[in-house]
Order: structure tokens, then C-alpha cells, then sequence
């Protein structure tokens, strides 16, 4: 298998990097972690050879206190070589903590200004347009005017790379109609594949294809007997069977997984050296 992707063409990456959306916060309006946890997770990560983080502005502690973008700038910046970070746009903070799927192209230049300057950068390397809410945005829904928007912004250099987040196949053909899209991130893992049309696209394409929840997100269990086998196979744990099928079921997804945790850290990323055999793949089936 092999362990590195090259985004958009030109960004070489390790294809488990890190998510950050555990960072601040252990649920999404749940109380701040400790921050210096946070940034200590961040540092192990880059070590371990992570590459590639995932984040957004709104990924914060229920009170706003703790916030992924600023630990990732406190613990990193200056940023080392080759470090891509991918953000998302879309969605907007409610007056209680909470989330609105924004469907208006307006408020995402502010959104994309906010992540420049709360990285501490001056282009952003990927940045995906966030659709809908939990589930995927109706198949009748337009990202046009939004994706636009975005790749206007691409065109003045602001970003470098565009991306969809939860979206159906022809969102994702109306969106290439209009720029180019290296990265679609979808749920999909182990325990929930019924994103076939999606992925199958993203393949033929080279467009990476990054689920988010890739263990689940504690909305759904990845175990059970047959993961449960293969791991006691290769005295591995349930989490990193979940991973490498994740990337053995295609050569174009990559894993995000996030943690909180430098153990679970450290356990997500040790994923990357298991290499499943076809018997492994025909008991996951």
C-alpha cells in the first residue's frame, strides 16, 4: 500500500495525517480541554510524521475559549516544510455555541479571512466548502454561487487548493464545472460505507477522498467480530484495523483521524505501517 498521496498534483502527503477537531473540545459544546494538552498533541504529531491537519475556525470549546486554529498556530508557526493544513468554510457560529449551515456566498470571504489570519498565514493550502448539516445536502441543493465564491478567491491567491465537505456525487460534478476539486471530505468508514457513488468519482479523478469520522466520531461503533479477528491477526487494536481498511479500500482516501489524546495519538499513526492481506480484506468485507 502506499503510504503517501499527492494532493491537488503537487502537495506530497503522508496519507494519515490529523484531525483537529478533538483539540478544543472532546464533544462539540462540551467543556475546554487543557491547551497545553492540545499543543502538546499537535508537536507528537508533526514527530510522528504527520503532514497533513485538518481544521476550521469553528472547531472550538463550547465557551469559545480554547480554539483548533490557535493551538495549531501556537504549537507550529513558523510551520515546518511540507505541512499542509486544510480548513473548511461554510458553516457559521450560532449566538448559542451552535452551528447554521450557511448557504449564503457572502459570508465566505470573512470565513476565509478569518482562517488566514488565525493560522498566521497568508494563502490557505486547501480549504473545502462545508454543505448542509449533519447529513448531506439534498441532491436539488446549487453549490455554484457558493464554490464561486471560493474559487474567486483561489484566482486572487488566498487559497491554493479547493475542496467539497459532505456532498453527493453531483455536487461534486457541478463544482468541477466550475474549478478544480482535489479533496472531498464525506462520512465514510469502516461500519458505514454507502458513499460508494462518491468515492468511485473521487478515484477516477485522482480527487482525495477523506472521510471525516473516520472511527466513527462516537456517533457509530467501527467494532465487531470480523475487525475484532483481523486485529488479533496482526496484534493490532479495532481503531487501527478501521484505519488501514480505510486505506486499503481505495488508493485515493486518506485518513484524518483526531484525538485529544498523545496515546491515541500515537496509536492512529502507528495505522499507517499495517498492510492488510486479501485475506484480511475478504473477512471485512
Amino acid at each position: 500500500m502506499n503510504s503517501d498521496f499527492r494532493l491537488g498534483g503537487d502537495l506530497l502527503i503522508n496519507r494519515i495525517g490529523f484531525g483537529a477537531m478533538r483539540l478544543p473540545t472532546n464533544t462539540f459544546h462540551g467543556p475546554a480541554r487543557d491547551p497545553e494538552t492540545g499543543r502538546a498533541v499537535l508537536r507528537r504529531a508533526v514527530e510522528l510524521g504527520v503532514d497533513h491537519i485538518d481544521t476550521a475556525a469553528f472547531y472550538a470549546s463550547g465557551d469559545g475559549t480554547v480554539r483548533a486554529n490557535a493551538l495549531i498556530r501556537e504549537a507550529l508557526h513558523p510551520y515546518p516544510a511540507g505541512l499542509v493544513i486544510a480548513t473548511k468554510v461554510g458553516p457559521v457560529r450560532t449566538p448559542d455555541g451552535g452551528l447554521a449551515a450557511g448557504t449564503d456566498p457572502a459570508v465566505l470571504r470573512p470565513l476565509v479571512e478569518e482562517n488566514l489570519e488565525t493560522l498566521g498565514v497568508d494563502r490557505l493550502d486547501l480549504v473545502y466548502l462545508r454543505i448542509g448539516g449533519a447529513e448531506p445536502a439534498p441532491h436539488g441543493e446549487s453549490v455554484a454561487e457558493r464554490f464561486e465564491a471560493l474559487a474567486a478567491m483561489r484566482e486572487e491567491g488566498l487559497i491554493r487548493h479547493l475542496g467539497l465537505s459532505n456532498v453527493t456525487a453531483g455536487h461534486l460534478a457541478e463544482a468541477r464545472g466550475i474549478a478544480p476539486v482535489v479533496a472531498v471530505q464525506n462520512h465514510f468508514h469502516a461500519a458505514k460505507r454507502d458513499d460508494t457513488a462518491v468515492l468511485a468519482a473521487c478515484e477516477e479523478a485522482g480527487i482525495a477522498y477523506v472521510p471525516f469520522f473516520p472511527l466513527g466520531g462516537g456517533l457509530s461503533d467501527v467494532s465487531g467480530e470480523r475487525i475484532a479477528k483481523v486485529a488479533e491477526r496482526h496484534g493490532a487494536t479495532v481503531p487501527q484495523i478501521a484505519l488501514a481498511w480505510l486505506l486499503a479500500s481505495s488508493p485515493v482516501t486518506l485518513a484524518i483521524p483526531g484525538t485529544g489524546s498523545l496515546a491515541h495519538l500515537e496509536e492512529n499513526t502507528a495505522a499507517g505501517s499495517l498492510t492488510l492481506t486479501g485475506e484480511d480484506l475478504s473477512d471485512l468485507t
